[in-house]
């Protein structure tokens, strides 16, 4: 098997015993990402729509750095804290992955690291 971890400074360093990434046979599959600026390390400002479309940005880093994109993307899970916040998260969502049209899961969840309202997981082919 070829396996090869991903790391980029373009995203947030992984806080645990896990990569930001892992590219094996053709895959790359992300670890979860939530709406950390890698910039500062400190959560975005805002509600839904600023922490999914950092969460994003983060992971577009992150397939960047593993020589692939979000029009790459063929499947994606959607964390969210509170479902009623799937209209705002599934718009933004649609501006980033609305061409690749990945398949999805979206599930309400009880709780998420730092007290994140969402978080998003990809498979992309690499």
């Amino acid at each position: 098997m070829n396996r090869e971890a991903i790391l980029t400074d373009n995203a947030p360093k992984a806080i645990g015993p896990y990569a930001q990434a892992i590219k094996a046979n053709g895959f790359i599959y992300t670890a979860g990402q939530i709406p950390i600026d890698p910039k500062t390390g400190n959560f975005v400002e805002g509600g839904i729509n600023e922490q999914t479309r950092q969460v994003l940005e983060n992971l577009k880093a992150v397939l960047a750095a593993a020589g692939s994109s979000l029009d790459q993307v063929v499947k994606a899970t959607v964390f969210l804290k509170n479902m009623t916040d799937f209209p705002a998260m599934n718009e933004v969502y649609g501006e980033y992955l609305g061409t690749a049209k990945p398949a999805r899961s979206t599930v309400a969840v009880a709780e998420l690291p730092r007290g994140a309202l969402v978080e998003i997981d990809l498979v992309a082919l690499a």
